[in-house]
């Protein structure tokens, strides 16, 4: 589709690199040693900016990022990194995880860093946008030295024995000018479909927030529920307790779990739950002898709540039908009583209003969590049987009717974002002429 809509230099030539292929007649191709030599600087003071080499946003101060990691006493004797230098972390080049930066400041001692031979050659961001396409990203996985995937590392000598397409300085130039211009275009459209995600999911809670505290009917006479967050119910509610609605609270184990990527049970984690959907097909496994552990307290079953207390807290999800699943760390189990719908209760702890009165509880801590009592007393508000399973139906509907048009902006996104890399790469590959 990009091929179709620009126009091709007038002539090509082998790069004489099968996985390059051809390249405009009058573009470079010369091994990365022609043009780069490895860098050794070393930090004085050690008082310069610490930056952050993603495979996602390539070299960016550290201080943008949420990193949590282990920080040093000090840095004196740190690698430098200058502007215009090439970083790489080389256990994951084979991700992509480097760029040319725009700072100066220090990365690990264990990262590459190379430098040009002679700096106005290539024009940085061409050279950023072309070592982190995916032409060059799976080369560096060709090139590195290790057993799996995860042991990979990059090394000076593999990296500068690579082929590099240089074409003259004034075309960088202009593809980068051009490419500037596109893709801000196409960032633009993005971030408006991310929005209208953003929009769905505001209307989406405030929908849902008051079918489980107001009910579906709107002409409904009110009475004071007598609690701050909840304000105004139906006459006909009452008010109760978690804990006086589920025969079982039941909590984690305090310990860590064994995992085993060969396991049969899936172990829910907090990153496997969204609001009032479990994701076990993404969730670790644990083994025969691991999940008696982790189901010792309770061995959940369809109809249960999932939990998440610290972290990203606060998500409720149903355990799924005839699944066999165990919890994780910082993960709870909640069984309802008879008298109360599960999925009424499931998306009741869901909204937002019901969080709210934990915040007083959520330690200032870089792992955020709310203690047992305080979520064994969350106040609910309780509809008759009949009406809880009416208002759990309709909040499903209204989940599902939501989340299809928030999968297809979704879906638009990953058509852009890929039309934005194939973009670059045609470009800075010689495929299309800008």
């Amino acid at each position: 589709m990009i091929d179709a809509s620009f126009p091709k230099y007038d002539r090509y030539k082998h790069s004489g690199v099968e996985w390059l292929g051809e390249v405009p007649v009058h573009w470079e191709v010369e091994k990365g040693l022609r043009y780069f030599f490895e860098t050794e600087d070393r930090s004085v003071k050690g008082d310069e900016e610490l930056l952050s080499v993603s495979h996602l946003t390539g070299i960016t101060p550290r201080s943008e990022k949420n990193i949590t990691m282990f920080m040093a006493e000090s840095y004196e004797g740190s690698k430098l990194c200058d502007i215009g230098d090439i970083a790489i972390n080389t256990m994951w080049a084979w991700m992509a995880a480097l760029g040319v930066s725009k700072y100066r400041g220090l990365v690990s001692p264990s990262y590459g860093t190379y430098r040009q031979r002679k700096p106005e050659r290539f024009n940085p961001t061409f050279l950023d946008h072309l070592i982190r396409t995916d032409v060059y990203r799976s080369h560096y996985t060709v090139n590195s030295t290790g057993i799996t995937t995860s042991r990979l590392r990059l090394y000076p000598h593999s990296f500068l024995r690579l082929k590099f397409i240089c074409p003259p300085r004034a075309e960088q130039d202009r593809i980068v000018a051009f490419l500037d211009r596109k893709t801000a275009e196409i960032d633009a459209l993005i971030a408006k479909k991310q929005r209208q995600i953003e929009l769905l999911d505001e209307q989406k809670a405030i929908l849902i927030n008051r079918a489980v505290s107001r009910g579906l009917n709107h002409k409904a006479k009110l009475k004071s529920s007598g609690i701050k967050w909840i304000a105004d119910i139906p006459e006909h509610w009452s008010i109760s307790r978690l804990k006086h609605e589920c025969s079982h609270i039941v909590d984690c184990p305090h310990a860590t779990p064994i995992y085993d990527p060969d396991g049969e049970y899936p172990a829910i984690r907090t990153s496997d739950v969204s609001p009032g959907e479990t994701h076990a097909e993404q969730a670790k496994r644990v083994g025969p002898k691991e999940f008696l552990r982790w189901t010792e307290r309770l061995l959940p079953k369809g109809g249960d709540i999932l939990y998440s207390r610290e972290g990203d807290w606060g998500i409720a999800a149903p355990v799924p039908e005839g699944s066999a699943i165990c919890i994780s760390q910082r993960m709870m189990i909640f069984r309802s009583k008879n008298g109360i719908h599960s999925n009424f209760l499931m998306w009741q702890l869901n909204c937002q209003h019901v969080l709210r009165q934990g915040f007083f509880d959520v330690l200032g801590s870089t792992v955020p969590h709310v203690n047992i009592g305080t979520i064994a007393n969350y106040d609910l508000v309780i509809p008759p049987i009949e009406e809880q399973e009416a208002i759990a139906l309709r909040v499903q509907f209204l989940h599902q009717s939501f989340k299809a048009v928030s999968r297809k902006f979704s879906s638009q996104i990953d058509i852009l974002k890929t039309l934005r890399s194939t973009l670059i790469a045609h470009a800075v590959t010689g495929r299309i002429k800008v």
